[in-house]
């Protein structure tokens, strides 16, 4: 195997998304971590292919140097499906945006969630269709003035993460696109998952929707306001690295180190591989006076549909009577004409 770097996933196309929007940051971060997958895994880079839908971020899979295919508004989830299933060498790595993937292709992406399809999908969130120029979206805040929203939307907005564990999701991360190495982490651990993985990166479109995650990517405000998750490492968070995380079985609270007896033992360690799916929506879904979660929030195993689908052929083929067309041509009801 070839020993890949990042300057042989950058291909020569010219990157024509807006200066300063964050979906440079998360090209630069995926075609950082391919090559550690590739070490990994030993994958040469043929076996990769980058699926697309319609938006400003689905116009990635020209910029990676792999097989690409841009596909048609809301589609790439059945498109990347259908690639995987019918060549399960290659590993599929989707680029959707929240309209694209949400919206017109909610359906899809619940779906492949739900059977667990062992594709890699990152979520671009910027919370507006950047595009077709600044319609509100399914993860639009609710009263957002947009061009299609002039006084307000009166929408209460998807949660991806709820959304995705809500579909008994195996693999969720949520990151925001300025976190270069979080993210080439959480794209590594996404392709050494065996199932769908969903990679929601907080995008900032300086556009149409500038500051869109500013409560939480403000330098003098991201550490009291969001808490990185690793699995096996207590939550805690801080400026200060003072605050944590606890859970008394039906709510998580924030508490301080220090006060109130409360100490580091009583914080809680983050287990991504647990099969208690409740804590992991919980925390995927914290607001209000609790941080944001970012980094890898559930990872667990599970059969998937791929696998599935293979080993059903392989059954079928050993105990059909039909191997070949001939055999089919010369099966139930036939008769000769001389």
């Amino acid at each position: 195997m070839a020993n890949l770097t990042f300057k042989d996933f950058k291909s020569d196309q010219e990157v024509r998304w807006c200066p300063g929007c964050g979906d440079h940051a998360v090209l630069a971060a995926l075609q950082r971590a391919l090559p550690k997958v590739s070490q990994a895994l030993g994958y040469e880079k043929e076996r990769y292919v980058i699926v697309s839908g319609i938006g400003c971020s689905s116009r990635l899979p020209y910029y990676m140097d792999t097989y690409g295919f841009h596909s048609i508004h809301g589609r790439a989830t059945a498109i990347s499906t259908g690639i995987k299933v019918a060549n399960p060498t290659l590993t599929v790595w989707q680029a959707c945006g929240d309209g694209d993937a949400l919206a017109i292709g909610g359906n899809h992406f619940i779906h492949a969630i739900r059977r667990n399809i062992d594709i890699n999908i990152i979520l671009f969130n910027n919370q507006i269709y950047g595009l077709t120029k600044g319609q509100y979206s399914p993860t639009s805040r609710f009263g957002a003035i947009t061009k299609t929203s002039p006084y307000g939307t009166v929408e209460h907005p998807f949660n991806p993460g709820s959304l995705v564990l809500g579909a008994k999701g195996t693999f969720f991360a949520r990151s925001l696109d300025t976190e270069l190495k979080l993210n080439e982490e959480i794209m590594t651990q996404a392709a050494l998952h065996d199932g769908c993985s969903v990679m929601e990166m907080l995008t900032n479109c300086v556009i149409f929707n500038d500051g869109a995650h500013k409560e939480i990517s403000d330098p003098a405000s991201k550490a009291d306001r969001t808490i990185t998750l690793h699995h096996g490492e207590k939550m805690i968070y801080g400026r200060n690295r003072d605050k944590g995380l606890v859970y008394n079985g039906s709510e998580i609270r924030s508490v301080t180190i220090g006060e109130n007896g409360v100490t580091e033992d009583d914080i809680l360690v983050h287990d991504a591989h647990s099969d208690f799916i409740g804590l992991h929506m919980a925390l995927a879904d914290m607001k209000g006076d609790l941080p944001v979660a970012l980094g890898v929030i559930r990872d667990v195993k599970s059969i998937t549909y791929d696998d599935g689908v293979r080993e059903q052929v392989k059954d079928v083929m050993r105990s059909s009577r039909i191997h070949c067309v001939d055999d089919l041509l010369r099966s139930g009801s036939t008769w000769e004409v001389k």
